[in-house]
């Protein structure tokens, strides 16, 4: 059955390589990244139907997407939120903030897909059965609520493990808000150390195959055996368990509370 998919972040790494095995499988594939120019090269090269361009460090661009979807787009079958940046890159090392003065990470691995998600919801749902697939990380750290934004001792790789970890929570708080036979919401490690820009910046060489990444994140995304399965966290192929902080129902509804006061 051939989808409608949003892919974020997909001028690159493993968002680009899964809208093209995507769109060779025949589905409408809707690209999105920030470049003009290599949003442009990413249509021409995976067969992408469409692209929309936004800046995730901007909250304003993401609500600007979202409504550009929302008017240009009769349905949506897939949301895969794969945009993100990694604990290095950029920065190196340095704390940033977006131009919504939010520490850079949480920003943009974290606050644009939840607002982005937030705000497609009803497109989500008038296509249902439809999924979200939030691309986390095995890299996981509990969320400060005294210092989210990590002003007082901050760390790159701390911010973009908390950052994940948020991802996880909101697809759990996701998944007990809606009905898993409208849409499903699963968290997923695609694989470890992919030969990714972010990847190859930090560490200089990647472990596993982009394929192997791919496989996984598009098996939540449009493979007949997670019907109507939500609320799980896959290291790639397989079930596992995210930090349990993201099990604690009262720390999902406190970073549900802030989230919403940060986007809306």
């Amino acid at each position: 059955m051939s989808r409608t998919v949003l892919v974020t972040g997909a001028t690159n790494g493993l968002g680009r390589a899964g809208a093209a095995d995507l769109a060779r499988a025949g589905h409408t594939v809707l690209v999105h990244g920030r470049d003009p120019q290599r949003l442009h090269a990413t249509v021409d090269e995976t067969g992408a139907a469409r692209a929309y361009r936004a800046d995730f460090a901007s909250l304003q661009e993401v609500r600007d997407l979202a409504d550009a979807l929302l008017r240009g787009e009769e349905r949506l079958d897939v949301l895969v939120n794969n945009a993100g940046i990694g604990s290095t890159l950029p920065g190196d090392g340095q704390r940033l903030e977006s131009q919504d003065g939010h520490e850079l990470r949480f920003a943009v691995n974290y606050l644009a897909p939840f607002a982005l998600t937030e705000r497609l919801l009803p497109l989500l749902e008038r296509s249902g059965p439809a999924r979200i697939v939030n691309v986390s990380s095995l890299g996981q750290a509990p969320i400060d609520f005294d210092d989210v934004m990590l002003e007082r001792r901050y760390d790159g790789t701390r911010a973009y493990a908390q950052s994940k970890l948020a991802q996880v929570m909101h697809t759990f708080d996701l998944a007990e808000r809606l009905d898993p036979a409208q849409v499903t919401a699963n968290a997923l490690h695609p694989a470890t150390y992919m030969p990714t820009k972010i990847v190859i910046h930090a560490r200089g060489s990647g472990v596993s195959r982009l394929e192997d990444g791919s496989e996984a994140t598009e098996r939540l995304a449009v493979a007949a055996d997670v019907d109507g399965v939500s609320g799980r966290f896959y290291d790639g192929l397989r079930e596992s368990a995210a930090n349990p902080q993201a099990y604690d129902a009262e720390a999902r509804r406190r970073l549900r509370d802030l989230s919403l006061r940060l986007t809306m």
